[in-house]
């Protein structure tokens, strides 16, 4: 689940009974982030692991990466970069100390090549250099809402403007039916990226349940490795389902991309 609004009052790490290797981020006793201290290639979460699937897919194995993380918490995806990855440059922004200080003092140190520091995820994007990154990972979230500031066309387009030719944004985006929060951040994304999918569980896909969705985008057109995430979701331990082009098309259909301007609106 992505992270909430917090105080250090409210955040606490705890011991997974059913892996005692497993800890758990929890703000005011809401899941956030999972790690373990172990194996840090163990996912737990579902849309952890599919928007893992994405960049496992999205290039060479074991190439190592320049990566931009927009929220932090646990490190989760990080670490399962360092481990998987070794060698990629990581930058982590996350906007909450308490997160950071918590992580810090109770969990094992990030790997050396991941730097972490606290600020605005809009800010730190606008600050980067252009063509930077070969993926930008968003799960920016404050109470349970994705901040207006990084849901827009022109945060959209400044993420393009950091990231490589070939480069990947992923975004975890929390829904409950009828999913228009998603369809509109998928519209979004299409208003700045030639290439855009939608990873799901099933049932969410069929408006049966609230959670979290992956959205992929990119620059480039048939960039992302569509035919290979479809069977790497089907067989997830919580089967998900992905669409794309036409389906996609379907989904979003007569929704309009959200601007700056619209949000300050609403």
């Amino acid at each position: 689940m992505p992270a909430v609004e917090s105080d250090a009052e409210a955040l606490e790490i705890v011991v997974d009974p059913a892996r005692p290797t497993g800890r758990t981020l929890l703000a005011a006793g809401v899941e956030q982030s999972y790690v373990d201290v172990a194996d840090p290639r163990h996912l737990h979460f579902e849309y952890v692991r599919r928007m893992a699937a994405v960049v496992d897919l999205a290039a060479p194995p074991g190439r190592p990466l320049a990566a931009l993380h927009l929220g932090g918490g646990a490190l989760t995806l990080p670490r399962w970069l360092a481990a998987t990855r070794p060698g990629s440059q990581q930058r982590v922004i996350e906007r909450d100390p308490a997160v950071v200080e918590l992580v810090r003092r109770d969990l094992p140190p990030a790997p050396p090549e991941v730097v972490v520091e606290i600020g605005d995820a809009r800010d730190a994007v606008t600050a980067a250099p252009a063509g930077a990154h070969d993926v930008v990972l968003a799960d920016v979230y404050r109470a349970a809402r994705m901040p207006r500031h990084v849901a827009s066309v022109e945060f959209a387009a400044a993420v393009a403007r950091v990231l490589r030719p070939d480069g990947v944004l992923l975004v975890n985006v929390t829904d409950l039916p009828p999913l228009a929060h998603t369809r509109t951040h998928v519209a979004t994304l299409r208003a700045v990226f030639a290439d855009v999918c939608l990873v799901a569980d099933r049932r969410m896909l069929r408006g049966r349940r609230y959670g979290n969705l992956v959205l992929a985008a990119a620059t480039r057109p048939d960039r992302l490795p569509v035919r290979r995430l479809v069977a790497r979701a089907a067989g997830d331990p919580v089967p998900g389902g992905v669409l794309h082009g036409a389906t996609l098309d379907a989904f979003v259909a007569g929704t309009r991309p959200a601007t700056d301007a619209t949000l300050a609106e609403g």
